[in-house]
């Protein structure tokens, strides 16, 4: 039972500490970009950055390897 009263502090001491971690980080903006170093990884350096947002311009001509294709195509034979 003696044992208790030391435990008790201790997580205290443990789970304060663990609060000033975690406003420590958001305060230091660990958390602004979860997705970036991901994205980064995959991304190869002699490509030039595309913004996903931006829709291409009107007069682009279709990608061929996005075009849809009539399903009975491969049918016909």
């Amino acid at each position: 039972m003696d044992v208790i009263y030391g435990l008790i502090p201790g997580m205290l001491v443990l789970g304060l500490a663990a609060v000033a971690v975690l406003f420590w980080a958001t305060r230091t903006g660990q958390y602004d970009d979860l997705d970036g170093d991901g994205r980064r990884i995959l991304m190869d350096e002699d490509e030039e950055a595309v913004d996903p947002r931006r829709a291409p311009p009107m007069d682009a001509e279709p990608d061929p390897n996005l075009v849809a294709r009539d399903p009975t195509e491969s049918r016909r034979e």
